[in-house]
C-alpha cells in the first residue's frame, strides 16, 4: 500500500512538472530547451510587459531584450510580443541551483529536468555574487529582515526609516519564505509587484512569491548553489547546429545602469574567443547576435543554398 502511494505521488509530481511551462526535460543531445511563442496584446485593454512576463515566468529584462522596440511601461495596444522561452542551459554542472545573474535566471535541476525562474538581483554597488559555489544552509518560513546599518541609513535618507528588525509578514521585503545560502545571502520572495528581471535587491536573489514558495517547498537544505555571470551562452547539438544566446552584460557604472546601454562592452573569456573561431560559424550572424543582444538563441550556421 505504501509503495503504491509512493508510485502515485511520483506520477503526480511528474505530471505537474510536465505541465509547468518552466520545466524542461534534459536531453544528452542538446542544451537548447523550450519554445518561443507570441502574445498579442488586447487591442482594447491595457497590458504591461510586467504582466505578460509574469504570466510566462519571465523577467522584465527578458521581455525588453526580446522586444526592444516595445515600450515596457505602456506598450501599444494590439502589439505582438515575442515570448523568449527558448534558451540555452548554462555550460556548468547540472546539479542543484544555478543562478546566472547576467540573464537574471535561476535554474533548479531535479527529477531529470530543470525548472527555470526569473529573478531580481542586487543593485549596482550591492551586487549579487557572480562566481561562487555554496549551498542552502537553512530555510525559514515567515522570515524577519535585519537591515544593515548602511541600509537603514539609505532608507532614512529617503524619508523611510527602518526598524532594527523588520517583522515577518506580507510587508517584509523578503516575502514569506527564505532560503539562506552561505551566511550573508538569501533566495527569497518580495513585498512588491515589480522588480523581477531587474537590479533591485541589496544583493539577495529575489523571486516572485509564487515561484519562491514553490522552490522553498521542494529544495532541500544542503542543495548545491552556484552563482555565475555569463551573458553569453552557446552550444553545439548532436546534429552540428551551433547556437549562441547573448544577453546584455551587467552594468558596471551608473551610466550603463541608468541608460541600459546596448553597446556596453563584453569581457570575453578565453572560452568565448575560442568558440567564436569555431569552423562553420557565419561571422556576420555572430556579429549581429553580439550587437543585438536579444537574449534569444540564434543559429550561427544555417544551411546555405
Amino acid at each position: 500500500m505504501i509503495k503504491h502511494i509512493a508510485i502515485v505521488s511520483a506520477l503526480v509530481l511528474s505530471a505537474n512538472l510536465a505541465c509547468a511551462s518552466n520545466f524542461y526535460q534534459i536531453s544528452p543531445n542538446t542544451r537548447l530547451v523550450g519554445e518561443e511563442s507570441v502574445y498579442k496584446l488586447d487591442a482594447n485593454g491595457t497590458t504591461t510587459l510586467e504582466y505578460v512576463a509574469s504570466e510566462y515566468k519571465l523577467g522584465l529584462s527578458n521581455m525588453i531584450e526580446a522586444n526592444p522596440s516595445v515600450d515596457p511601461i505602456v506598450p501599444l495596444k494590439g502589439t505582438q510580443l515575442l515570448i523568449p522561452n527558448r534558451l540555452i542551459l548554462p555550460d556548468t554542472v547540472h546539479t542543484g541551483i544555478i543562478v546566472n545573474s547576467a540573464e537574471m535566471r535561476l535554474y533548479y535541476y531535479h527529477n531529470g529536468g530543470v525548472e527555470v525562474f526569473p529573478i531580481g538581483i542586487g543593485q549596482l554597488g550591492k551586487s549579487t555574487p557572480i562566481n561562487w559555489v555554496t549551498k542552502v544552509e537553512r530555510k525559514r518560513a515567515n522570515p524577519t529582515w535585519t537591515p544593515t546599518a548602511a541600509t537603514r541609513a539609505e532608507y532614512a535618507a529617503m524619508g523611510e526609516p527602518l526598524p532594527a528588525v523588520v517583522p515577518a509578514g506580507p510587508d517584509n521585503p523578503m516575502g514569506l519564505f527564505a532560503m539562506y545560502v552561505g551566511r550573508l545571502f538569501a533566495i527569497h520572495g518580495t513585498n512588491a509587484d515589480f522588480g523581477i528581471g531587474l537590479r533591485v535587491s541589496h544583493g539577495c536573489v529575489r523571486l516572485r512569491n509564487e515561484d519562491n514558495e514553490h522552490l522553498f517547498n521542494i529544495v532541500p537544505v544542503g542543495t548545491r548553489v552556484e552563482f555565475i555571470n555569463r551573458p553569453i551562452k552557446y552550444t553545439i547539438d548532436s546534429l552540428g547546429n551551433i547556437y549562441i544566446e547573448v544577453h546584455q552584460p551587467l552594468s558596471r557604472s551608473q551610466s550603463e545602469y541608468e541608460n541600459f546601454e546596448k553597446d556596453a562592452p563584453f569581457s570575453f573569456t578565453q572560452e568565448d574567443l575560442a568558440f567564436f573561431k569555431t569552423p562553420g560559424i557565419n561571422q556576420d550572424i555572430l556579429k549581429q547576435a553580439l550587437t543585438e543582444r536579444s537574449g534569444r538563441p540564434v543559429l550561427l550556421n544555417p544551411p546555405e543554398f
